[in-house]
């Protein structure tokens, strides 16, 4: 039976090799899981169990499988030292999971402090729409690899939707595009389609507006959609290659 370790830190880097100068492939985010394919003194060789991502993590304390019953609801939640918003010590991204152990008023307390209530959402809710909220990382800036309110990427923008949701999505667009079968002819395209070039991911936000993660304007951006398409025809000479629903 694999084993499983829980990351306790707001973010834990997955590089390509057992280096901090390797490329970073992706981010755990707080409440992530992992299985250790193979360890040294210094790095950790894993497999991430939410979307079978493998690469290279420092060797830290990181704690055995803690079930979460939450997960934060909003861009940014503050998590503070006491139960009466003193003492700010941390912030967690949007996604991420927790245990609870106590509450108090308004404040629910995890293995790393308190949380306000109002940020949280029970681990088993599922938004009717799950990019409801995508908006939230407007203006976020872009980084290869981020998974957090502090960088984030094409594909993870889709991605910590879904996964928020409760369901699987890959991590990269190529995955991704293979792994959503519904197709849709770009003129019929609507809220919620998800429009991919190689390398690249949109989300339609209506059948005139997109958002995504855009490294040419080095944050998440709300564009027009045959503006964004033209554009990246013009600049990086790519095609669209295909729009899926859910």
């Amino acid at each position: 039976m694999t084993r499983y370790l829980t990351n306790n830190y707001p973010l834990t880097n997955l590089n390509k090799k057992p280096s901090v100068r390797s490329e970073i492939l992706t981010q755990m985010i707080y409440g992530d899981s992992f299985s250790i394919l193979n360890k040294t003194r210094k790095w950790l060789k894993v497999k991430i169990k939410e979307d079978g991502y493998k690469g290279y993590i420092k060797n830290k304390n990181f704690t055995d499988f803690l079930k979460p019953t939450h997960k934060i609801n909003i861009l940014k939640a503050k998590v503070y030292k006491f139960s009466n918003k003193q003492k700010k010590i941390n912030e967690i991204t949007f996604g991420s999971k927790i245990r609870v152990i106590n509450s108090k008023s308004k404040f629910l307390k995890f293995s790393k402090g308190w949380i306000n209530k109002k940020d949280v959402k029970h681990i088993s809710y599922r938004e009717k729409n799950p990019f409801k909220k995508i908006a939230i990382f407007k203006n976020v800036k872009y980084v290869w690899g981020g998974k957090s309110f502090r960088g984030i990427d094409c594909s993870a923008l889709v991605q910590v939707f879904l996964n928020f949701n409760n369901s699987f999505c890959p991590r990269d667009a190529k995955d991704q595009v293979k792994y959503f079968r519904k197709n849709i002819k770009l003129k019929n395209i609507k809220k919620n389609d998800i429009i991919y070039w190689k390398g690249h991911v949109a989300l339609a936000l209506s059948n005139k507006k997109l958002i995504h993660a855009y490294g040419p304007m080095k944050k998440t951006v709300i564009m027009g959609i045959n503006q964004t398409i033209k554009r990246i025809e013009k600049t990086a000479n790519l095609k669209v290659i295909g729009v899926k629903r859910l």
